[in-house]
């Protein structure tokens, strides 16, 4: 099911322009797919789906590589949408473009920096939990030079 619904989100994306969660998991519910905003979110993550601006206003898109985020492919996403980045104690604050969090946030995943127990994504925001304030000041100086 899981493999038809994100098939159905592809043709959707290149098909169409959808600027929110909300109208995707409306047109996904219109194919037949009974899924969450939640399980939409995750399927963008997971296809590296990602908003750009295109004529005057933002839409979904695909990568560059469409379905597979590479070290490559995730530093060119990185090195576009992160503006910032900052830590307090063990959280690593990571600030993008609006709209871009969500990439971003899976070509930091997709990578398996041992280093990150977890991260979760906003529009503009992430969040990188490390175990104590010396792993956040190491991973915060790691990504600072690849902005």
């Amino acid at each position: 099911m899981k493999k038809f619904r994100q098939e159905a989100i592809l043709d959707i994306i290149r098909s169409n322009d959808i600027s929110t969660q909300e109208e995707l998991t409306e047109r996904v519910r219109q194919r037949g797919f009974n899924a969450t905003q939640a399980t939409i979110s995750r399927d963008i993550r997971d296809l590296n789906i990602i908003k750009n601006q295109i004529g005057g206003r933002q839409k979904y898109t695909l990568s560059a590589d469409d379905k597979t985020v590479t070290h490559g492919g995730a530093l060119r996403i990185f090195k576009e949408g992160v503006t910032s980045v900052d830590h307090a104690g063990n959280i690593v604050i990571v600030k993008t473009l609006s709209g871009m969090a969500n990439a971003v946030c899976a070509g930091i995943d997709k990578i398996g920096n041992p280093d990150i127990l977890g991260t979760v994504a906003g529009d503009d925001t992430i969040l990188c939990v490390v175990r104590d304030l010396e792993t956040a000041v190491r991973l915060m100086d790691d990504l600072k030079p690849e902005l």
